[in-house]
């Protein structure tokens, strides 16, 4: 099970796949109400990654067709090196082995991330979530499949159908090797993961991600901007769940108001600090704990600063480490901002919505990574392998 595929093996694979994607469409549609129906719970941001819907499925397909036309991740030089004894030695990507991905009520991760990870030479474990059972037994069904048409064993992808319990028992005492670990979900799982993994494990951390409105701000596209990021979509890492306005911005209370009036118009809960309580009817936040919170939900928090620093100072205290963006047409204080906010992704006048491995051109992504090693923000196939050196001698002893 240790050896690599071809290249053209994995993509054959993905393409059967992307077939059998289109083929059982209306069926994964089916079992995937019965998960619905089954979740009891009152979390809206987790339905919403629980539905499968058309726009869904076509997502995943086209996911699938984008790995199948990259390059291949393996093998590709990094470094080359002519020893001085005659030694030729050659730095070259390799694949991790056998990489578990831990998630929760995402369906399509069954399908992206595995694809990902398929593509770069892996043996995949999935642990879905027990509120998408269903759906993702459905589609790792359509895995096997597609590995069995190709003649491949079905073992490459293996759907792990763990509770609690068995999933601890096997990251602290894992029955087969595991070489990497990917928890795709909310804080909880990420530390449950942490916790107890005995591997190396990838954190595909929190948002709570910043936009920054400083005093030399276009206010159309301060607005724009922080309406798409706040309600174009509640349920993902890279909405925005916080806004600084710089008190050194003309008529900043007048902005200040007309941005709580159009997010209470799109229904979002809307939380000041004691500025902006003061100049509007929002209610004062309790606590400063709530700048760290990540809503995932129609609720934000608009607070005020008094200089660039102390907006970098605030942001760098209280983010997850993910996103953040500053509106301003001063292109020097944007670019000292960007240098010294310790984010993954930082922005100049656009969304934090776009910090996702396919808006990054990088056709798809494992996760959005907030840890500094190995890789930091979204994970997409050339960054999902590790390395190998090729040292080709002829006798040589040191």
């Amino acid at each position: 099970m240790n050896h690599l595929l071809s290249i053209e093996k994995r993509d054959s694979v993905l393409s059967r796949m992307a077939e059998l994607l289109e083929q059982e469409r209306t069926n994964i549609k089916t079992i995937n109400q019965q998960d619905i129906n089954n979740y009891s719970g009152d979390d809206l941001a987790m339905e919403k990654r629980l539905l499968v819907d058309d726009a869904k499925i076509d997502g995943m397909i086209l996911s699938l067709q984008q790995l199948a036309s990259q390059d291949d991740p393996i093998g590709v030089e990094r470094f080359n090196f002519d020893h001085a004894n005659g030694m030729k030695i050659i730095n070259k990507t390799a694949a991790f082995g056998t990489i578990l991905i831990i998630y929760e009520s995402r369906p399509d991760v069954t399908v992206e991330a595995g694809g990902i990870a398929f593509k770069s030479g892996n043996k995949i474990l999935l642990k879905g979530g027990k509120e998408s059972l269903l759906s993702n037994l459905k589609i790792v069904e359509l895995w096997h499949q597609a590995l069995k048409e190709n003649n491949i064993s079905a073992e490459w992808v293996e759907y792990l159908n763990y509770n609690r319990e068995e999933t601890q028992a096997f990251l602290e005492k894992p029955t087969q090797k595991v070489d990497l670990i990917i928890p795709r979900g909310g804080e909880k799982l990420i530390a449950f993961v942490k916790k107890h993994a005995t591997c190396p494990v990838i954190i595909s951390g929190r948002g709570n991600n910043f936009v920054y409105v400083n005093a030399e701000a276009d206010l159309d596209q301060a607005l724009a901007i922080i309406i798409n990021g706040k309600t174009s979509n509640i349920s993902v890492c890279n909405a925005l769940d916080k806004v600084l306005i710089d008190t050194n911005l003309p008529n900043w209370e007048v902005f200040a108001k007309q941005i709580i009036a159009e997010l209470q118009h799109k229904n979002v809960i809307v939380l000041g600090d004691e500025n902006i309580s003061k100049i509007s009817n929002v209610p004062q936040i309790k606590s400063d704990l709530i700048w760290h919170e990540e809503f995932l939900d129609y609720k934000i928090v608009i607070g005020t600063t008094n200089s660039d620093q102390e907006a970098i100072d605030k942001i760098n205290k209280y983010c997850g480490g993910h996103s953040a963006s500053i509106i301003t047409k001063n292109d020097a204080v944007a670019q000292n901002f960007m240098d010294n906010v310790d984010t993954a992704a930082v922005y100049q006048n656009a969304s934090t919505r776009f910090t996702d491995g396919g808006q990054f051109g990088l056709g798809g992504e494992l996760a959005i990574s907030t840890d500094k090693l190995h890789q930091r923000g979204p994970i997409g196939l050339q960054h999902l392998v590790t390395n190998k050196w090729y040292v080709y001698g002829d006798g040589q002893i040191r």
